[in-house]
């Protein structure tokens, strides 16, 4: 009996050892996949919240409270490349002008370079900085891991404006 619970214990033992390895390599496997998960979250999250700022801006190209300021909403695009654009809008300053103060204020988009020194502290040296530049004031960049900022320029009949810089800025209906 002293010889069969001796060789129980031991191999309870053994098995417990093993079933607490396995425990302990689930936990840091679990612990690297929460990591890896939760960064492309936070890219995608970023990601998620410059389309909105630049459908919201984009959607505006030409827009004024008070329309008379802008008659021709065709004539609003100041400047436009593949890399940067100009515009005139009307942006909202909420809670006080929740659909713009009527003023017709000037929006410019641009991708900085990479030698910017905000941006060289990130991981990742292709990361650069997206500028909004609002009545020539000083530029505010955000940095959520922009790496590129591309414009195609189309006609209403869906033909693409190869220019660059695009001469005909009044032809320009889909960005």
């Amino acid at each position: 009996m002293g010889f069969s619970t001796l060789l129980d214990i031991l191999g309870a033992t053994l098995i417990g050892g093993y079933l607490l390895m396995i425990l302990l390599r689930m936990n840091g496997s679990s612990v690297e996949n929460t990591y890896k998960n939760s960064s492309e979250l936070i890219v995608q999250q970023n990601l998620v919240e410059v389309v909105k700022l630049l459908e919201y801006d984009f959607r505006k190209i030409g827009y004024c409270r008070n329309f008379n300021n802008i008659p021709d909403p065709s004539k609003a695009i100041l400047y436009a490349d593949h890399h940067r654009i100009r515009f005139e809008t009307d942006v909202a300053e909420p809670p006080s002008y929740p659909y713009g103060d009527e003023e017709v204020d000037i929006l410019d988009y641009y991708l900085g370079s990479t030698t910017e020194p905000a941006v060289s502290g990130t991981p990742n040296p292709d990361d650069r900085m997206l500028y909004r530049v609002l009545n020539d004031e000083s530029p505010k960049g955000s940095n959520l891991g922009i790496t590129s900022f591309h414009l195609n320029y189309f006609t209403s009949s869906g033909a693409l404006i190869a220019q660059d810089p695009v001469v005909d800025r009044g032809a320009i209906s889909v960005i």
